[in-house]
């Protein structure tokens, strides 16, 4: 039964505020507040729009496209596609050729025949040729036999014959071992006749019906769309077929001010157990989040890795340079009487002294503090500084990628963990989840680490390097902090203990971590980082420092 407070009287039924506004008594600032908007999260300087689309998205794209340029040129879908294909789906291009000479372009993209060309009337026709050219010409008999398939000679009565526009026929079968060959094995998505100089072009409605590859086909004409592009990408993690569309960062010239980093909305495809995000950048092949470095700096710093680092680690502890002329020398018998073979300066292998003044002191020295061994160790450290300093930067960088990748294994411990929090505890499953959160964030912020180590590396020695170090520090601080906390034994009547300062330390390094990628970030805006090495898009420096 209902109770009193559920009845009212219809009088009551519009409270002050409704009666102010049917008298039209309300006031101005309630009108406003009524219909302000939500102002929407402010983009941080290090992120940038984008939007992931599904493979059925692209194509509604792709098909949108044919349609436009369909409408303006005034010519059919199939055609319209077959143009784009030809252009690289540049309509502007497209229309610009169209309209200067559309029968040519036509042609070109191997939608029309070439008109036969015509040879001009003699001169001075004689009286026979007049009268032969006079007459009209015969038509010729149409053929009576059956047909013969020029490709396999097949002459079957129900052969099939099938030509494009070009009337070069041949046989249904033929056609079909053609189409899906060219698909299959070349991934061709512009087919041309069969014919020897032929350079007509299948349209989609005469391949569809004679491949069992048309899905093939399909994948095919959209990934040339994509490519051709600069606005979109694939993704590149293995079995997933999202696209990003990323028009902000299609020019190069804006890759010297931000760091395109997206992500295609999937999670954990394929072998991926751990349900990673899939993030990479939009603007160059690194196919992960290599914030806060612009893309020309990390491929340099890649490139110097793959070519330098095993190479530096070996020299530096297996050679040294020649006092004299600086060439490296590997020592390879017990003597230490060293010669080097491009200058002949002899010395000695554990002082760098002149070997004259060692005598017979095959085996041993004890001159080490001899001025000129002083002088010869002295050019050796500063010819190995640039050495020494690039294996400061890459044991770091090297450092927190494995930590990065050993934080992956850890997923299925800190599941096995989180699930004996939950038995041993009141806490339910979701409050358990803190921990896999604070695994996520120390796996993100070792990837900026690593990351900010590549970059300092080439930074030139300014006050911006000192403060973006102190960041730098401050982070991988607090990084450490958080990864021995997940690693601790956990005990029954600590967890709740343990919890909060698990969330709070998270809180704090998500913190940190964002100080050093907008502090970064700003200052690709602001131009404050100034290069030791001549970098794309920025000024060359006035003296290289250190060889990058």
């Amino acid at each position: 039964m209902p109770s009193d407070d559920e009845y009212y009287d219809e009088e009551d039924y519009y409270d002050d505020d409704e009666e102010e506004m049917m008298d039209g008594t309300q006031d101005e600032d309630d009108v406003e507040d009524d219909f302000k908007i939500a102002p929407k999260a402010q983009r941080k300087a290090y992120e940038i729009d984008y939007e992931s689309l599904s493979p059925s998205a692209v194509e509604r794209r792709m098909k949108d496209e044919v349609e436009h340029i369909g409408g303006i040129l005034g010519v059919d879908e199939s055609t319209a596609g077959l143009l784009l294909r030809f252009m690289g789906w540049n309509k502007e291009r497209l229309i610009e050729k169209y309209m200067d000479n559309a029968s040519q372009v036509l042609v070109d993209a191997g939608v029309a025949v070439p008109a036969p060309v015509r040879c001009p009337p003699p001169r001075r026709p004689t009286r026979t040729a007049t009268r032969l050219f006079g007459k009209a010409a015969p038509t010729p008999a149409a053929a009576t036999g059956p047909f013969v398939c020029p490709i396999c000679f097949d002459e079957s009565a129900s052969l099939a014959a099938l030509s494009l526009s070009c009337s070069h026929a041949f046989c249904s079968g033929c056609w079909s071992a053609y189409l899906t060959a060219k698909i299959t094995d070349e991934a061709e998505h512009c087919i041309r006749c069969m014919a020897e100089s032929c350079r007509l072009v299948a349209p989609d409605s005469f391949v569809r019906p004679l491949t069992p590859a048309w899905p093939r086909f399909q994948d095919l004409l959209l990934r040339h769309f994509v490519a051709s592009s600069p606005a979109l990408k694939f993704c590149p993690y293995p079995s997933c077929t999202n696209t990003v569309s990323c028009p902000s960062a299609a020019g190069r010239s804006v890759l010297a001010t931000l760091v395109p980093i997206v992500s295609c909305g999937a999670r954990g495809i394929g072998s991926d157990s751990t349900g990673k995000e899939h993030m990479f950048c939009f603007g160059c092949p690194i196919e992960s989040d290599h914030r806060p470095v612009i893309c020309a700096v990390a491929r340099m710093w890649l490139k110097k890795c793959r070519d330098d680092s095993e190479t530096a680690n070996w020299i530096k502890s297996n050679t040294k340079e020649c006092p004299k002329c600086q060439s490296t020398i590997e020592k390879n018998g017990g003597c230490n009487h060293m010669t080097c073979k491009k200058c002949k300066h002899e010395f000695c292998w554990v002082c760098m002294g002149p070997w004259q003044e060692h005598g017979t002191a095959w085996y041993s020295c004890n001159r080490y503090d001899e001025k000129a061994s002083t002088d010869a160790r002295d050019a050796q450290s500063r010819s190995r500084a640039s050495l020494e300093r690039y294996l400061h930067y890459y044991n770091r960088w090297a450092n927190h990628e494995q930590s990065a990748k050993l934080s992956l294994s850890l997923y299925s411990k800190t599941e096995k963990k989180m699930e004996d929090m939950q038995l041993t505890s009141t806490l339910t499953w979701i409050e358990v989840q803190f921990m896999k959160r604070a695994l996520e964030v120390v796996e993100k912020c070792r990837m900026t680490l690593k990351w900010t180590y590549a970059m300092a590396y080439y930074l030139e020695k300014t006050n911006e390097k000192v403060l973006f170090e102190d960041n730098q520090r401050d982070l991988e601080r607090a990084v450490e902090e958080l990864s021995e906390m997940l690693e601790e034994q956990v005990e029954p009547e600590s967890i709740r203990g343990l919890r909060q300062k698990v969330t709070n330390k998270t809180v704090y390094v998500q913190k940190r971590n964002e100080i050093v990628l907008d502090d970064t970030a700003t200052g690709f805006l602001e131009s404050r980082w100034t290069w030791n090495v001549p970098v794309d898009g920025f000024d060359a420096p006035e003296h290289a420092e250190f060889d990058g």
